[in-house]
């Protein structure tokens, strides 16, 4: 009894924090036979940051605050910062201008609903058109960015999402509207859909990749709604098991990894060779289209041939 006594004693004595150093050296084996017993060593091990050796009991012990040397503390703002969608000098001249070019890319935007609309009720010619007026205010929202310089991460971001609305959506639409009844619905389905999804990621990609001033990686999108937009608005004469393989084929060649020169190093071609798609139009407009078409396809691999074996 008197043993047990001592041992609920010693038992109430740690858990109101009695320090070790007012115990007796019998008191010292009974504490810590019961703190092993009991698991009440937890009540004097050091914690992170404080040293064992200053004699701080419980209460002091908890009240330091830890601190991870893996997470260090975050400095808070004491305002929020937000990001100006102009960047520079926001006077009324340059918000003008940067309201002028935000027209040109909603433009696209709406054209490319327009042409959506006018494919769902047959009217998949006056639809293409209106594809290749949105290509037109594509480019011409970028030169006047650059031009007005007004350029910006807000601007570039609106005009991959109008582009992807307008020439990754409302051009499988106008495709798939225009080979209906020549061709069976799940095949023309299929190439539309990869129409769309590669243009996705082909626009994704150039957001995120380094830019090359003289080679585009892939197709442009740009570029694979135009040939489309024309395609159906010329009304190109092959069977419509064809025209699905080359839409199939213009999808992948936008994901592909081969080089395609961009519009400012064609234009800088000698005038002379120009000459033979201006004749080949005045002779036959589909046939000179479909020869540039497969022309500027196949460049691309020979280009990267030509890369590989002079590196």
């Amino acid at each position: 009894m008197r043993r047990s006594s001592t041992f609920a004693r010693q038992v109430l004595l740690v858990r109101v924090g009695r320090r070790d150093d007012d115990l007796t050296p019998t008191e010292h084996r009974y504490a810590d036979r019961q703190r092993r017993r009991y698991g009440l060593d937890r009540l004097s091990r050091p914690t992170l940051g404080v040293d064992p050796t200053l004699g701080l009991d419980r209460a002091d012990i908890d009240a330091v605050v830890p601190v991870s040397p893996a997470m260090p503390p975050m400095a808070q703002a004491d305002e929020a910062h937000s990001i100006p969608l102009l960047p520079g000098e926001r006077t009324i001249a340059r918000r003008m201008k940067f309201a002028l070019v935000n027209a040109c890319t909603l433009a696209s935007l709406m054209l490319g609903m327009l042409a959506i609309f006018l494919a769902m009720q047959g009217e998949v010619r006056i639809a293409a058109l209106c594809l290749i007026a949105c290509v037109g205010f594509d480019g011409l929202d970028g030169a006047l960015a650059r031009r007005l310089g007004v350029a910006s991460p807000f601007g570039a971001q609106m005009d991959s999402l109008a582009d992807m609305c307008s020439f990754g959506l409302a051009a499988p639409v106008v495709v798939y509207a225009s080979l209906a009844g020549s061709v069976s619905t799940a095949a023309a389905a299929v190439a539309c859909a990869l129409v769309a999804a590669c243009a996705a990621i082909r626009l994704a990609r150039f957001n995120v990749s380094p830019k090359d001033g003289r080679f585009f990686c892939g197709v442009p999108t740009t570029m694979a709604a135009a040939v489309l937009a024309v395609t159906v608005a010329i009304g190109l004469p092959v069977p419509g098991a064809v025209l699905v393989a080359g839409v199939a084929l213009l999808a992948f060649a936008m994901v592909s990894s081969f080089p395609y020169a961009k519009l400012a190093r064609l234009v800088k071609l000698p005038p002379w060779l120009w000459l033979a798609p201006v004749i080949g139009a005045l002779v036959d407009i589909r046939l000179t289209f479909a020869l540039i078409v497969v022309g500027y396809l196949v460049s691309g691999p020979v280009l990267w041939l030509r890369q590989r074996r002079t590196a």
